[in-house]
């Protein structure tokens, strides 16, 4: 941008300028304020773990962010990158003693980022292709998700593995369509038109269920297992139909305008809701962090804090409104525990996903090492940056013990990395979601057919066969 054009921009966004952050929104001074340098941060921080360069640490990041607020460094591609290459996994806020929240702030920074330096080419296409023309259209990705389903169902997957068409795509790529796991039914369809799920017995709570956009499509069953858990502990469930894509994967890639956009949505579709239960911790995190996206718009600022406190995920839901313990046994069930960066990180969230597990009866939890360092996948990073998540994957799957049978966890993309590790490196082992054990026991115990993909002690499964 040359210097006319960047005196017009600051003529056009004077109110909100603050240094060479020339648009509205840029980074917020409260935020860096607090940061002292001191480093507590550089042994949390997956990128610095690996580089060992200050300018991919969280203080070196908070730095430069501070230093374009500044006026000393402009927003370029030098300021880019370290910027993009951070997985906005929250750990450093979580050392920090100050608290300072370095994930807000590298997501203000992107959002500068991308006006400044607008997307071209290819990754302008594709980038508008999923973050505008897909995940904000259910109806598309309904479509998708069918699509998807033939695939697998029609002898098409097998068709195209026998003739190697897969080895066009990018090494990375392929391994995630090793484990995509099976497509099933989306909830949004099955109860479509259907105001309220009842409770099973006396209804105790009413509450809504954020459905999500690739959860939905790719992970229905997670979906049906929440569903199932909330009624059977006593909770009438509303899916609104209007409800859309959270935004977090828009305001991960600095498209904030564009989360703006799907949070007023969000917040409206859920206006009459109590309680919104979420099952993706990437989800849950974005909804809470709506306020932030409002500070210069004082009326939906209020609107997305009366939100941001309805939003729970489902095992502190379960945790503090209480459920029932299950009776029947899982087969002497040995797994272990990962906390997704934005359940843990995010949220807070860490005791509550574990005891639930622990009141299963069968499941012996086997404790992991480092469970919550970031698997990699940070939305889309494992696309986006493939060779530094595969480096942070590596480092999270020598954590994970061998002599486990299933890894818990609270999230979706979370879920999709493990596969990855668990298909890279030929483990006996898969992944689950904390609901899905709660509902496969309650299951069981009524003695009913079990639905979700359970697999029995016994049965022997093949090597990095992850869902």
């Amino acid at each position: 941008m040359n210097n006319q054009a960047k005196d017009e921009e600051r003529t056009v966004h004077s109110k909100y300028s603050l240094g060479n952050y020339l648009w509205r929104d840029p980074p917020d001074e409260n935020k860096w304020a607090d940061c002292v340098h001191c480093g507590m941060c550089l042994e949390s921080c997956p990128t610095y773990e690996l580089t060992g360069q200050e300018q991919h640490s969280p203080r070196g990041r908070v730095h430069l962010i501070k230093s374009v607020a500044e006026g000393k460094i402009e927003v370029n591609e030098s300021f880019t990158d370290p910027i993009f290459e951070c997985l906005d996994c929250r750990a450093c806020t979580t050392a920090c003693p100050a608290d300072v929240d370095v994930g807000g702030l590298i997501e203000e920074a992107r959002g500068q980022i991308r006006q400044a330096m607008p997307l071209k080419g290819w990754k302008k296409m594709a980038n508008n292709l999923f973050l505008h023309h897909l995940f904000p259209h259910p109806r598309r990705l309904n479509t998708l998700g069918k699509l998807l389903k033939f695939y697998q169902q029609s002898g098409l997957r097998t068709l195209v593995k026998k003739t190697k068409l897969l080895h066009i795509m990018p090494s990375h790529l392929i391994n995630m369509e090793a484990v995509m796991p099976e497509i099933g039914g989306s909830v949004r369809d099955r109860y479509k038109g259907q105001k309220v799920i009842p409770a099973e017995g006396e209804t105790k709570h009413e509450v809504a269920m954020l459905t999500g956009c690739v959860m939905d499509v790719m992970f229905g069953d997670i979906n049906q297992s929440t569903i199932n858990v909330l009624t059977r502990n006593g909770n009438a469930v509303t899916v609104p139909e209007n409800q859309t894509c959270c935004g977090a994967l828009h305001v991960h890639a600095g498209e904030r305008e564009m989360g703006r956009a799907l949070a007023k949505q969000n917040i409206e579709a859920f206006e009459e809701a109590e309680k919104v239960i979420v099952n993706a911790a990437g989800c849950g995190s974005m909804l809470k962090e709506y306020p932030a996206l409002f500070r210069e718009e004082p009326g939906w600022r209020e609107k997305a804090e009366h939100f941001a406190q309805k939003v729970e995920d489902i095992s502190q839901y379960l945790h503090d409104t209480g459920y029932q313990v299950p009776r029947a046994t899982l087969n002497e069930t040995r797994l272990t525990y990962h906390d997704a960066c934005h359940l843990a990180h995010g949220q807070g969230i860490r005791q509550e996903p574990r005891e639930l597990l622990l009141d299963i009866p069968g499941v012996e939890m086997v404790p992991m090492a480092h469970a919550d360092r970031c698997c990699g996948s940070a939305g889309i990073y494992n696309i986006t940056n493939p060779d530094t998540a595969g480096d942070v994957l590596d480092l999270k799957m020598d954590t994970i013990p061998r002599d486990v049978e299933w890894i818990a966890m609270g999230n979706p993309g979370c879920m999709l990395q493990m596969a990855v590790g668990i298909h890279k490196y030929g483990r006996n082992q898969r992944v689950v979601h904390t609901v899905q054990l709660l509902d496969w026991a309650y299951q069981k115990e009524d003695g009913q057919e079990q639905t979700n993909k359970w697999v029995p002690h016994d049965e022997k499964r093949g090597e990095g066969r992850a869902f």
